[in-house]
């Protein structure tokens, strides 16, 4: 896909983020990623004779159409323009007709929910428990599969290398092989653009430091998936990296963007942060998991939403969906990113 000045937006305040209209033609099923339950399907019945008590042939009907997937260029076309961003479609994924993400996944039988990531999984003041997006997400997982379990394994200030590191959220949260379908849910990346912004890195250094972070992501999907930690399977289903700033650069856009150390700019990473947003969709179709557009659901509804000049403009009134901090979500805000991972739950 296209963002026009996202590589500039991106480089100067996703860099401080603690995670960033659609078309709704219809997507085909895929086939499910995670292992069977065992069920076998039915036999169906064999198909009725024709009847030899009329001459007249049955009518027929028109075939049916080809259901094909959304691009991610076609979800987000109303955001294109002439300065690259990330390139979601060169790696094939099979996007959501909803667009609210991917959908690699068909997501059935889930016995238990657990949450990974930094502080917009674990939530943070204003927002009251029972309004953050993991609290929303584990109401609607129970109204869709029961009463599953769960846990929050999520932590402020986390960043791709408390995966199986430092924090240890992985082997915290399964120490053990783990004998429910589990469905894991996470928001993660800013703190680790936060930490190369920070430190000015050069172009070169930020690319390497972003294809660090891929990795991790990577690994940590690969730990998740590796054979016999899930016997009766897990699914995984993860965020890009939001920005506040509507794709503006203006970090000064947020009253409170200077008490939160935000200031200056970072232009030598814009190459590196769009890049680490195709890892993370190169990471959910090389492992069959999926990927929410964060990023691009919240791009319009940050601090600069009014200025009408920029590619994220959607129109008069367009709500605020991030909080006093700059970098976490409304209540509303935690709304819409829960609706985006149940939508994606769902496969709509």
């Amino acid at each position: 896909m296209r963002l026009n000045h996202l590589l500039t937006g991106l480089a100067i305040t996703v860099a401080v983020a603690c995670g960033g209209s659609s078309e709704d033609p219809t997507v085909a099923e895929p086939a499910p990623s995670a292992p069977s339950t065992g069920t076998t399907p039915e036999p169906a019945p064999p198909a009725a004779p024709p009847s030899s008590s009329s001459s007249t042939p049955a009518p027929t009907s028109d075939p049916a159409p080809v259901m094909t997937p959304p691009s991610a260029s076609s979800c987000f076309a109303n955001l294109k323009g002439a300065i690259a961003g990330p390139d979601y479609d060169k790696l094939k994924p099979t996007v959501a007709k909803s667009c609210a993400g991917t959908h690699h996944q068909s997501i059935t039988g889930v016995e238990k929910v657990v949450f990974l990531g930094d502080s917009v999984t674990t939530g943070t003041p204003p927002t009251l428990p029972g309004e953050i997006y993991r609290d929303r997400v584990y109401e609607g997982v129970k109204k869709r599969f029961g009463n599953v379990a769960v846990a929050d394994c999520s932590a402020w200030g986390a960043d791709t290398e408390d995966f199986l590191a430092n924090k240890n959220q992985l082997t915290k949260c399964f120490p053990a092989t783990e004998p429910k379908r589990t469905l894991v849910v996470m928001t993660m990346g800013g703190n680790d653009i936060a930490y190369w912004a920070k430190n000015k890195l050069s172009t070169a250094d930020a690319m390497v430091a972003a294809d660090a972070a891929g990795d991790r992501l990577r690994a940590a999907v690969d730990w998740l998936q590796a054979p016999g930690r899930f016997p009766k399977g897990v699914y995984v289903v993860f965020a890009n990296v939001y920005e506040y700033t509507d794709t503006s650069g203006d970090l000064a856009s947020c009253p409170a963007a200077s008490v939160a150390g935000m200031s200056g700019s970072w232009p030598a990473g814009a190459p590196a942060i769009v890049h680490f947003q195709e890892r993370f969709m190169e990471v959910a179709t090389a492992t069959k998991t999926d990927m929410i557009f964060l990023l691009e659901h919240f791009c319009g509804h940050g601090y600069k939403r009014n200025d009408a000049s920029l590619q994220c403009y959607r129109g008069p009134g367009s709500e605020l969906w991030f909080d006093l901090t700059c970098i976490h979500p409304t209540p509303k805000g935690h709304e819409q990113i829960a609706n985006l991972f149940l939508d994606v739950i769902d496969g709509h």
